[in-house]
C-alpha cells in the first residue's frame, strides 16, 4: 500500500524486533524473522523431512527434487531454481562487479563472495567440524563435509530412489532420467552429462593415467583415486562415524560401519530372504 511504500523512501522501519536491533518495513517481515530466534519452521516439504521458516524457501527446496528451474536468462541458455541466482548471473553478462578485493584484482558480484574470496588470501577457515578436526572456509563447505559424518543425503530424485548429499549430484543424476546426455564417446556407446566425466572415461580406453603419488610409482586417472590412495600414505582417515570412534580413508567403507550401528541391510538375495549390511 502506500503508506508501506512512503517508508522506502523516508527509511522508516516501525517494526522492530525484541531479541536484537533488526527492524522492518512490514510486519510480515518481523514476523519471518523471529522465527530465526524462535527456531519455528512451519513449512515441511512432503518429499523429504527438510522443513524451513519461510515459505519461499520451501519452494526453492522442493525445486530440488523435481529440478525445476523456472528462472531462465534472456542472454543465454542458462536457467534457474530461484530469482536470486538470475540476477547474480546477469551480472556476468552486463559486466557489473562492484566489489573489489585489496590484494588481487579478482571482483565480486557482492559482499558475501569478496569475504570469502578474502579468506584465500588470509587462509582464515572459521567453519569447524564437531565431529573432527577438519575446518573450512565457507560455511557451505561445512555443511557438506558433516553429511559424510551423519550420512545424510537430503537432495532426492522424484524419478527413482536416489538420493544424494549435495544438490549439484541429483541435478547431475536426473539428466540421466531426462536423458540429457550430450558428450559421447567416439570408442564405445557410452555418453554423459558434462564434458568432464567423457575425458575421464577417455581414459579407460586411451589408459592414460595423469595423477602421480608423490611417494610411490602409482598413478592414477581420476584425481579422487589419487587423493584416496595418498591416505594409505599419510594415514589420513577423515571420514568418521557419530557413534564411535572408527574412522576411515574413504566414504564409502564410513557408509558401510554405519550400517552396523543402524541396523540397515540394503543388499537383498533374490532368492531367499536374507538380507546383508555390505554388497
Amino acid at each position: 500500500n502506500l503508506v508501506t511504500h512512503i517508508r522506502t523512501h523516508t527509511g522508516e522501519r516501525p517494526f522492530s524486533c525484541v531479541q536484537c536491533n533488526a527492524s522492518f518495513l512490514r510486519k510480515h517481515a518481523l514476523d519471518v524473522h523471529m522465527r530465526s530466534h524462535s527456531g519455528e519452521r512451519p513449512f515441511s516439504c512432503v518429499q523429504c523431512n527438510a522443513s524451513f521458516s519461510r515459505k519461499e524457501s520451501l519452494m526453492a527446496h522442493i525445486r530440488t527434487h523435481t529440478g525445476e528451474r523456472p528462472f531462465s536468462c534472456d542472454h543465454c541458455n542458462a536457467s534457474f531454481a530461484e530469482k536470486r541466482y538470475l540476477k547474480r548471473h546477469i551480472r556476468i553478462h552486463t559486466g557489473e562487479r562492484c566489489l573489489s578485493c585489496d590484494h588481487c584484482s579478482a571482483s565480486f558480484l557482492n559482499k558475501h563472495y569478496l569475504a570469502q574470496h578474502m579468506r584465500s588470501h588470509t587462509g582464515e577457515r572459521p567453519f569447524s567440524c564437531v565431529h573432527c578436526n577438519v575446518s573450512f572456509s565457507r560455511k557451505e563447505s561445512l555443511v557438506t563435509h558433516i553429511r559424510t559424518h551423519t550420512g545424510e543425503r537430503p537432495f532426492s530424485c522424484v524419478h527413482c530412489s536416489a538420493s544424494f548429499a549435495q544438490k549439484k549430484y541429483l541435478e547431475r543424476h536426473i539428466r540421466i532420467h531426462k536423458k540429457e546426455c550430450y558428450f559421447s564417446c567416439v570408442h564405445c556407446n557410452a555418453s554423459f552429462s558434462r564434458k568432464h566425466h567423457l575425458d575421464v572415461h577417455m581414459r579407460s580406453h586411451t589408459g592414460e593415467r595423469p595423477f602421480s603419488c608423490i611417494h610411490c610409482n602409482a598413478s592414477f586417472s581420476r584425481k579422487e583415486s589419487l587423493v584416496t590412495h595418498i591416505r594409505t600414505h599419510t594415514g589420513e582417515r577423515p571420514f568418521s562415524c557419530v557413534h564411535c570412534n572408527a574412522s576411515f580413508a574413504m566414504k564409502k567403507y564410513l557408509e558401510g560401519h554405519v550400517r552396523i550401528h543402524t541396523g540397515e541391510r540394503p543388499f537383498a538375495c533374490v532368492h531367499c530372504s536374507a538380507s546383508f549390511s555390505r554388497k
